[in-house]
């Protein structure tokens, strides 16, 4: 009836621990909790799933809009015509064009007159 294995004596049967008699009703309960434990974390994940799937629609709303306005633009400056907003791009660079050179030269002014004086 007894076997020896590895200088242990083993009882034959079932192997492991034997089950504990668990009250059924906490088992029940466990088994409500989790159960609502994951409704909640399904829960949460959808709502998670809902806002970003909204934020990339919104996101495809915008950029669908922009395409649709460069469109126009195209559309005019085939025509021969230039978009104010073009215009206004292309005049705001070139002020800041001649704002960053107009910096550089008046350093470069100050770094010259302090190198001459010793």
């Amino acid at each position: 009836p007894f076997q020896v294995v590895g200088g242990k004596v083993k009882k034959p049967g079932k192997r492991g621990r034997k089950p504990a008699k668990i009250d059924l009703k906490a088992k029940l309960e466990r088994s409500r909790q989790s159960a609502r434990e994951c409704r909640a974390r399904k829960k949460l994940r959808y709502q998670y799933l809902e806002e970003l799937v909204s934020s990339r629609e919104r996101a495809i709303c915008a950029l669908r809009e922009e395409l649709e306005m460069y469109k126009q633009w195209c559309m005019a400056m085939d025509q021969g015509k230039i978009p104010s907003e073009i215009k206004a791009l292309l005049t705001g660079e070139e002020q800041g064009k001649a704002q960053q050179n107009s910096t550089k030269l008046s350093k470069a002014g100050k770094t010259e007159a302090n190198s001459s004086n010793p």
